[in-house]
């Protein structure tokens, strides 16, 4: 899994990701929400799913892959022709930023697939 991301960025680049795994997550699951919330304006499975892909950023859990889902969701929901296309495009934007950049040090990644520092205590 190591391979997917190409570093995991520290500091401010790293702050910089976080904050877009923030805003795009956020989004996501604002637009999930109000689709539950007024199912008749078209409830539809896509931003549903697009909800649960937004947890997903948020936590930083498998970035590279939900990243390009997010990406290819969003650019399927734009040629439908059902939703804000700019909002879509927006975010699929993002999905696919992340999908290349990675979650940052400040994720679930980092933790469970970060380089691991192996040491020796010598006393």
């Amino acid at each position: 899994m190591q391979r997917l991301f190409s570093s995991f960025a520290n500091g401010w680049p790293g702050i910089g990701l976080f904050a877009q795994r923030l805003v795009t997550g956020i989004a996501l699951l604002c637009i999930g929400i109000a689709q539950l919330k007024n199912p008749a304006s078209g409830f539809t499975v896509a931003e549903i799913a697009g909800a649960v892909l937004g947890l997903f950023i948020l936590a930083g859990l498998w970035t590279p892959v939900v990243g390009a889902l997010v990406a290819a969701l969003e650019l399927w929901i734009v040629l439908t022709g059902r939703s804000d296309i700019w909002i879509s495009l927006l975010l699929a934007a993002f999905g696919g930023t992340l999908a290349m950049i990675g979650p940052g040090a400040w994720s679930i990644d980092a933790r469970l697939f970060g380089r691991k520092r192996i040491g020796t205590r010598i006393r």
